[in-house]
């Protein structure tokens, strides 16, 4: 791979994490230039996997909040698009232990990184947001971007509901071409523990089991629009390419719904998996997967991401199950999904 990028080039902070690793391979594949910012190196799996994809990615390593070093990188390799991937993905315990923190990198890093891409001239930037900016209570109609109210419960979805506002305000009075995608509930190839996500998803922990030849006991069947990250990785690009979006924000989601439940069935029916054990548990106490809500959201609408880019979900329950098995029996990928 080239040490340095061409003009043209797209900058993703948060790149070594879950959905940045995904977005990379995504913009790789098709030959574009990428510009990796991230407070860690980029795995050493994802550094054999990209070398053999025709694009060029510039790993660089520094913290999203510093902004003298964000604007030092934007200056010397002037990108013309940026993708704000950075997030600290918080459960209970970190959200009590470090809230101050929890807010410099989900909204004050935003800021910071908009002020510098207008600084910088960067001419269009996209804000990876959450779909738990809508909450977790239960609602009878699919969540849309602009009908639902907005109603976040933990400080993630408090964080990045205020990203959204603060980022579509400094837009405004900056000139800057800004949308903002909010990401669905994603799993898939590159999951792992980096010290920021601490609600690694219900379809991971349930295959960690399996392969384990652990029992599996889930809260309850839990249905909901899960995202594989493959066609997260489009929809963002998908976004970040739309010429002239009809609205500021976007849904990107899986639009169909499919249930952990199914999940484990599909593998039990799969060669190596004949003594999958998996099971609703009884009672609450007996659960060794996490839902992190006592119920599930609603879906996402996608319907203006479908209309505005064309955008269609390539990965239902059986070719996300296959692909990620797929990936995983890779001799460079089975230690990550035990991370």
């Amino acid at each position: 791979m080239p040490s340095m990028p061409e003009a043209g080039s797209i900058l993703i902070t948060g790149a070594c994490g879950f959905v940045g690793l995904a977005l990379v391979e995504h913009l790789l594949a098709r030959d574009e230039t990428v510009i990796g910012w991230d407070r860690m190196p980029l795995p050493s799996e994802a550094l054999t996997r990209f070398s053999e994809l025709p694009g060029c990615v510039v790993p660089i390593q520094g913290h999203v909040c510093d902004a003298v070093a964000l604007g030092a990188v934007l200056k010397a390799h002037k990108p013309r698009s940026m993708v704000l991937l950075a997030a600290v993905t918080a459960g209970a315990q970190r959200e009590r232990a470090e809230p101050e923190h929890i807010f410099e990198v989900n909204l004050v890093a935003v800021t910071k990184a908009l002020r510098l891409a207008a600084e910088h001239g960067v001419e269009r930037v996209l804000l990876v947001s959450s779909g738990s900016v809508y909450g977790d209570r239960p609602q009878a109609t699919a969540l849309h971007e602009q009908d639902t109210p907005l109603r976040p419960e933990g400080l993630y979805g408090i964080s990045k509901q205020a990203a959204e506002a603060a980022a579509l305000r400094l837009a405004a009075l900056l000139g800057i071409d800004l949308r903002i995608g909010r990401l669905g509930t994603c799993f898939g190839p590159w999951e792992r523990d980096t010290g920021v996500r601490d609600t690694p998803s219900a379809p991971l922990q349930a295959l960690r089991r399996l392969r384990a030849g652990e029992p599996v006991r889930l809260p309850r069947p839990l249905r909901r629009d899960w995202l594989y990250v493959r066609d997260a990785a489009a929809a963002i690009a998908a976004l970040l390419d739309l010429e002239r979006p009809a609205q500021p924000i976007y849904n990107l989601a899986a639009g169909f719904e499919w249930s952990v439940d199914e999940w484990c069935a599909w593998f039990a029916a799969q060669p190596g998996f004949e003594a999958a054990d998996w099971a609703v548990a009884a009672n609450a106490g007996e659960a060794n997967i996490n839902a992190y809500a006592d119920h599930d959201r609603a879906s996402m609408d996608i319907a203006a991401l479908r209309r505005d880019t064309g955008f269609t979900p390539r990965f239902d329950l059986p070719r996300a199950a296959a692909d990620f098995i797929a990936w995983l029996d890779m001799p460079a990928h089975g230690g990550l999904v035990h991370a």
